[in-house]
């Protein structure tokens, strides 16, 4: 029996190493990066993935040799990166990797069915799949973590560039002018009567043309105060000094000169872009489930303080400096002020968004808690100029952040220990 046992350890320890050397011949370890691994079949992955999306994208890719070489580098710096994760505690959940993966199939326009379909497709399985992104979303992350904080961006830049923009675009904008002018006689009061009346007849939505003729002692009063389209460049100095970056519709004026008082009128624009984000004044009761106080209840009581002020019972303003858990705006009866709904949570913007202003929500939840909203106004505001700071700082920061990407990479490689057992890198 004791010869039987012994031989059968020697048997399983015979078949263990058979196998081990099995995995071995399979998967060999060709590069250690610090304390990680990178081997051949890894290496041979990749490269069937460069070789797939090549094929897809008709793109023609390097000879063997040097294809092997890039992705091996592309692998030593991903594992760098995923060991500096990991010792930051840089990690995806399961719902965060869920919530990437069905915006990635709402962006392609697709069904779950049919997009899993496609990856099956590539000879992809849908696990396979799901670690590619949660590595790439890691990988993201690791870099904004490190990078971000190595770019500055001055004032001086932001400006310069927003000059630089400027001078470009002033060749490919035309506006389309009207001009009104009213020489002054011996009753300047009355002339400044009449052209304050003017502008106010214009912005009331008043025809241009008629007026001008009617008015007009300027060049084109014949033709309606009609200048015609101009770029900057091509127009008179006074034109250009007042018309820029303004829209269509815009009055400008009166405007006094030596030769009068004279009033603008952009009626058309064209290559200049004008954003105008939507503000609303708002304001709400935020109460907040606990041990104490169960969600539903917390819902309920909103529901209650709604009857209320329907009713008339009792104020906003009193409900909210009472009751609100907000502590910013309930001394102020719940108020925010103006606000951007891009700067709230998701449940408060979408509710924000849709009502009315002058209209009460019902009780809905944030993940802050369970709100009662109302909209006091909505305003729409031209954001043009700050748009366009933010463009020259992204423009710039986009820059300087990919050369600082490049530089902490090569960093990360030079201080790490990396040994190629099998080839050249």
């Amino acid at each position: 029996m004791k010869k039987l046992i012994l031989l059968s350890a020697g048997l399983v320890m015979l078949v263990a190493g058979l196998v081990q050397a099995q995995e071995q011949l399979l998967d060999k370890v060709v590069v250690i990066v610090n304390n990680d691994v990178i081997t051949e079949n890894q290496i041979q992955e990749l490269t069937n993935k460069v070789v797939r999306n090549s094929a897809s994208s008709g793109q023609d890719l390097p000879p063997k040799d040097e294809l092997q070489e890039q992705v091996m580098n592309r692998l030593i710096l991903e594992s760098l990166q995923l060991q500096l994760a990991e010792r930051l505690g840089i990690k995806i959940s399961d719902s965060q990797l869920e919530n990437t993966i069905d915006n990635i199939i709402r962006g392609e326009k697709k069904t779950r069915e049919a997009f899993l379909a496609d990856i099956e497709k590539q000879g992809i399985t849908y696990n396979q799949f799901r670690e590619d992104i949660r590595t790439e979303i890691i990988l993201g992350e690791v870099g904004r973590s490190q990078v971000q904080r190595r770019v500055k961006v001055s004032e001086q830049e932001i400006q310069a560039l927003m000059k630089l923009i400027d001078e470009q675009d002033k060749g490919t904008i035309r506006y389309h002018v009207g001009h009104i002018l009213l020489r002054v006689g011996s009753d300047e009061s009355a002339t400044q009567q009449l052209a304050e009346s003017i502008v106010s007849q214009l912005k009331a939505g008043e025809n241009f043309n008629q007026i001008a003729m009617t008015n007009s002692q300027g060049p084109k009063a014949l033709e309606g105060g009609d200048w015609g389209w101009m770029t900057l460049e091509e127009m008179p100095t006074l034109f250009a000094g007042v018309v820029k970056n303004q829209h269509k519709d815009t009055v400008l004026g009166p405007i006094r000169t030596e030769s009068g008082l004279h009033i603008i009128k952009v009626l058309d624009a064209e290559g200049l872009q004008k954003v105008e984000t939507l503000e609303v004044n708002a304001r709400h009761i935020l109460i907040k489930p606990s041990i104490i106080l169960s969600d539903k209840k917390a819902e309920s009581l909103l529901a209650e303080f709604r009857q209320q002020l329907v009713l008339e019972e009792v104020t906003f303003e009193e409900l909210a400096r009472q009751y609100s858990e907000d502590p910013g705006s309930a001394v102020r009866g719940g108020e925010l002020g103006w606000s951007d709904p891009q700067s709230f949570v998701p449940a408060f913007k979408d509710t924000v968004t849709r009502l009315n202003a002058g209209e009460l929500s019902q009780p809905f939840r944030s993940t802050f808690g369970w709100h009662l909203l109302e909209v006091l106004d909505k305003r729409t505001t031209d954001t043009t100029n700050k748009a366009s700071e933010n463009r020259a700082y992204q423009m710039i920061f986009n820059r300087k952040f990919n050369e600082e990407t490049q530089a902490w990479q090569e960093e990360l490689r030079e201080e790490a220990y990396v040994e190629i057992l099998d080839g050249d890198a």
